[in-house]
């Protein structure tokens, strides 16, 4: 018998979820290796995008998740880092009462290359969490704690945000923006 490893656990037994294929051909979605937190999807379309171009592509695939879970779909790090293929809504939210095909929508930011996609091209991960339902109670003062009201980037931790806005709350070059013409987000701390 050998000696159990320290901080090793045994893996859980996983969550029953029910699933069905739209399209009768697409592979269901499966971990790529163990340990992994998503389950690859696939589109069941061809499909090219140009630079700055977005699709709405189907997986296939519509589930029925048990009342207090719902599935995110996130990225998959090899389409960003190699194509610069992104989410338009990342993390997608599937709620438990939802039984449509699940479809992603994905955007390609390179400047310069179109990227192609083929039927049952892995294109996104669906990760299963359960999720509480919480009780929302109104109160005229929320009690203090040690960020406060500090938003994006107050904790500092980089050296851009360090030099540009850090914790000094100052705005970032460009405006309350950081540049983005098209977004405004401004402090609703007075004086600030």
């Amino acid at each position: 018998m050998t000696a159990p490893v320290p901080g090793h656990r045994e893996p859980r037994p996983g969550l029953d979820v029910l699933i069905r294929r739209v399209d009768p051909d697409v592979p269901l979605p499966e971990y790529a290796q163990p340990g992994d937190a998503g389950a690859d999807l696939r589109t069941t379309v061809d499909c090219e995008l140009k630079p700055g171009e977005r699709a709405v592509l189907p997986t296939g695939v519509s589930v029925a998740l048990p009342e207090g879970y719902a599935a995110f779909v996130h990225p998959r790090s090899g389409l960003a880092a190699r194509f610069g293929v992104a989410l338009v809504n990342a993390p997608g939210t599937i709620d438990a009462g939802y039984r449509g095909e699940i479809k992603v929508i994905v955007v390609n930011l390179d400047p310069r290359d179109s990227v192609r996609f083929e039927r049952f091209d892995r294109i996104a991960q669906l990760v299963v969490q359960q999720v509480e339902r919480v009780r929302f109670h109104q109160v005229a003062e929320l009690p203090d704690s040690a960020r406060a009201g500090g938003g994006f980037g107050s904790t500092g931790g980089h050296a851009g945000l360090d030099r540009a806005s850090g914790t000094s709350g100052q705005v970032a070059e460009g405006g309350p923006t950081g540049g983005n013409r098209y977004a405004s987000v401004v402090s609703d701390r007075e004086g600030q």
